[in-house]
């Protein structure tokens, strides 16, 4: 089935073999792909079954908060969003379509979890899992760019495809609503492959992603953002993805971490100092449950032909954002300028090293190299969601 026809269900529709029920259908997004939200809402009351074993949508799409969603927000400071994913909330004001999509482990079952109020509607999920377990087998791309996230296939370092994210293992409260996050284990991790309107080459983009100290595993590496299209090492500076974590065997920056880095292939980066990447100094440790972890990575052209890459991380919960690092890209072969090739991972590196662990909640890709003043309206932006109330 198309997922603009998803996008337009509400209700919980239950097939039962032989019998078919029949579930209302209301219309109140429009064309997903296309990125239009149509709005109105229709009344009609057609009987609808999919035999390839989509089970329905939970919830109704609801995104009433307009110009202060994360993509409202860089929009408005001209770095739009080319991917936005979610299990928790709405991260575009004009988005009405699903947030994710979970799979029931015993009859392989689909159910679109869409948004009430801006917040993803869990009742819906609770409900279509409460006989099993369910898992998180689709990330669907709020920017109306196509870009969503389906588990990673075998790569490099990996040579088999990863395993989707149970549905149920990362609850929480967002803005006073019950959701679920993503909680990546070893052999987990999510891509598309080769995804549209992403950061070529060395032109400049905007990555962030909230995450955690819990549930961290050192390995290669808990990454969000843009990476090889061929899923193996093509070299320095061939990905550039915002990671949170211990820095595995590469670089770190001060205190015992964890510490947001650049991913930029060959290489965990705190920042670059007294050319070499350890023990960065204006890299501090993040503890904090809820982490908003943040990279831009500007062009080559800065900093006198040696390039620029900035880190940015906070409290997602409360208060402003800290520069981490804002300055040279790595003085090693292949970084200035970069490579970049427009793939887009979640959990896993660019060449499927699937050997982390940690948590997602939301996170962005846009283009251009936003500006501290407008990452800092984006941090308030993500405190007012209201992260563990």
């Amino acid at each position: 089935m198309n997922r603009s026809i998803f996008a337009r269900f509400s209700s919980l529709c239950l097939v039962f073999v032989p019998a078919v029920s029949a579930c209302s259908i209301t219309d109140i997004a429009g064309d997903v792909d296309g990125g239009s939200v149509g709005g109105q809402a229709g009344t009609g009351g057609t009987a609808s079954t999919d035999v390839g074993g989509m089970v329905g949508v939970g919830g109704t799409t609801s995104a009433s908060v307009g110009g202060s969603l994360p993509c409202d927000i860089l929009k408005n400071s001209g770095n739009p969003c080319v991917a936005a994913h979610s299990t928790v909330r709405v991260l575009v004001s004009a988005y009405a379509g699903p947030l994710y999509q979970v799979q029931r482990n015993w009859d392989s079952a689909l159910l679109d979890i869409g948004a009430v109020d801006g917040y993803a509607d869990a009742t819906s999920q609770d409900a279509f899992c409460a006989n099993g377990t369910c898992n998180i087998v689709t990330l669907y791309d709020q920017s109306g760019n196509g870009n969503d996230l389906a588990p990673a296939p075998a790569g490099g370092q990996k040579a088999t495809p990863d395993n989707p994210a149970r549905a149920t293992d990362l609850q929480t409260t967002v803005g006073g609503h019950t959701v679920y996050g993503i909680k990546i284990k070893q052999g987990m991790g999510y891509r598309k492959l080769v995804a549209n309107a992403m950061a070529k080459g060395d032109e400049p983009q905007t990555i962030y992603m909230v995450t955690s100290q819990q549930d961290l595993v050192n390995g290669c590496c808990f990454d969000y953002g843009n990476a090889e299209t061929d899923a193996r090492d093509d070299g320095n500076g061939t990905a550039e993805s915002v990671y949170f974590g211990m820095g595995v065997i590469w670089g770190t920056g001060s205190g015992s971490g964890p510490w947001v880095m650049a991913d930029l292939e060959n290489g965990l980066y705190a920042g670059w100092e007294n050319m070499q990447d350890r023990n960065i100094s204006t890299n501090a440790s993040l503890a904090y449950n809820f982490v908003t972890a943040l990279l831009v990575g500007d062009t080559a052209d800065k900093n006198g032909g040696k390039g620029r890459f900035a880190l940015y991380g906070g409290d997602a919960t409360s208060g402003s954002l800290k520069t981490m690092y804002d300055g040279i890209r790595p003085e090693k072969p292949g970084y200035v300028p970069m490579q970049k090739q427009g793939s887009i991972v979640l959990g896993t590196a660019g060449d499927n090293s699937a050997s982390d662990g940690g948590r997602f909640y939301e996170g962005v890709i846009a283009s251009g190299a936003a500006t501290k003043q407008n990452l800092d309206a984006l941090q308030a932006g993500i405190v007012a969601a209201g992260y563990g109330r």
